[in-house]
């Protein structure tokens, strides 16, 4: 019962904080991707995942925008890690009586294996290969091609190669970017209107 209690006193403290460290997040020109605060011994563990905000939705600072349009692929180095844990570190320290307490802030940006599960996961992965699961059918590979930024939408994908093949976000159970050793064909990136440089971004 006692990690039942702690587990909702974090739900409680997650919801007080996501406001904030979203405005906080999001001024400095990225999306706030994950929020959750635990419990470890007599302090709080705040972990942030964050991810670069996509060019269409802007970004709340001039300087946010800058750095969302001048970012390679929408990846995040580690400057830019250490620079969001400063902003968020004085926020929190702000809000201390939330936390109730000593607290360590981890600051992480998504891993390649983070399946694609919004619009513009799928957006700023452009060229990349990817493993989709449909809700029916076989699962295949294809490389992204554009990208709806509409939830309702959904992305076209160049599959074997020559097919082109527009799949509804709806129709998709899972997708996951492949790790890719070598340069893609530059037949497939002229298909899709990409090129050597873009997908080495």
């Amino acid at each position: 019962m006692a990690n039942q209690g702690q587990g909702d006193a974090g739900g409680r403290v997650d919801e007080a904080l996501r406001p904030v460290v979203a405005d906080a997040v999001g001024a400095a020109g990225f999306e706030l991707e994950e929020l959750e605060v635990s419990t470890a011994g007599k302090r709080r563990l705040v972990r942030v995942v964050i991810d670069g905000a996509d060019g269409t939705d802007g970004a709340d600072s001039a300087d946010g925008a800058a750095r969302t349009a001048g970012r390679a692929g929408g990846r995040i180095d580690l400057d830019e890690v250490a620079e969001v844990s400063r902003a968020l570190a004085a926020v929190l320290d702000e809000h201390d009586a939330v936390l109730g307490g000593p607290y360590t802030l981890e600051v992480t940006s998504p891993g390649t294996d983070r399946p694609l599960t919004k619009p513009r996961h799928w957006r700023r992965n452009r060229l990349r290969l990817v493993a989709v699961r449909p809700r029916e059918g076989a699962e295949f590979t294809g490389r992204v091609g554009d990208a709806d930024a509409d939830p309702d939408g959904g992305v076209t994908l160049l599959v074997g190669g020559a097919e082109l093949r527009r799949v509804g976000y709806a129709e998709i159970a899972s997708a996951t970017v492949q790790i890719e050793f070598k340069q893609p064909p530059a037949a497939e990136l002229a298909v899709l209107g990409g090129s050597d440089e873009e997908d080495a971004r």
